[in-house]
């Protein structure tokens, strides 16, 4: 079992690195600005919601790629610490990405299947915005699958073993 945390550890590392790397350059890229092409409130309240739940995003992301770090770096590997990692990812960082504070974009699980992109935005985005998530959305959504054991027996794990 333990090698197989590990190797989750690694996989969910390299994908969240790439996720941050992608953020991160849009995020040095575009600010209010730059978005904003309509003056009016509803447009600039959509973005400032935008790049919050972007930058939320981006720090869970961060938290928890240097946190599954230090579990893969301790000279004996710690399986518990690990698995907690792997479950603050998925219940932090997933959990932000498909359901943002502002809800500025939502999952739509109707076109998950259909080879259509299966997040809608509450408000057309200009270009730039649109594909920093439609670029990521595949990261997350591997995360997810990936992941989907910590956010269920991982805890009734917990649970069954606090209560022993």
């Amino acid at each position: 079992m333990s090698a197989n945390v590990q190797k989750l550890c690694e996989t969910t590392r390299e994908k969240l690195k790439i996720a941050i790397d992608k953020v991160e350059l849009f995020l040095n890229q575009h600010a209010l600005p730059q978005l904003v092409t309509e003056q009016d409130e509803e447009t600039v309240h959509f973005y400032e919601g935008f790049l919050s739940d972007l930058r939320h995003v981006l720090v869970f992301s961060e938290m928890s790629y240097e946190k599954l770090g230090v579990a893969l770096r301790r000279a004996t590997f710690d399986e518990s610490f690990a698995q907690k990692a792997l479950y603050n990812v998925y219940h932090y960082g997933v959990n932000n990405f498909f359901y943002p504070k502002n809800e500025s974009y939502s999952e739509d699980g109707r076109y998950a299947y259909t080879g259509q992109d299966a997040i809608r935005f509450r408000k057309k985005p200009v270009r730039p915005a649109r594909d920093i998530i439609l670029d990521i959305t595949k990261l997350y959504e591997e995360l997810r699958d990936d992941l989907t054991y910590y956010e269920n027996d991982y805890l009734t794990e917990k649970r069954m073993q606090n209560q022993v």
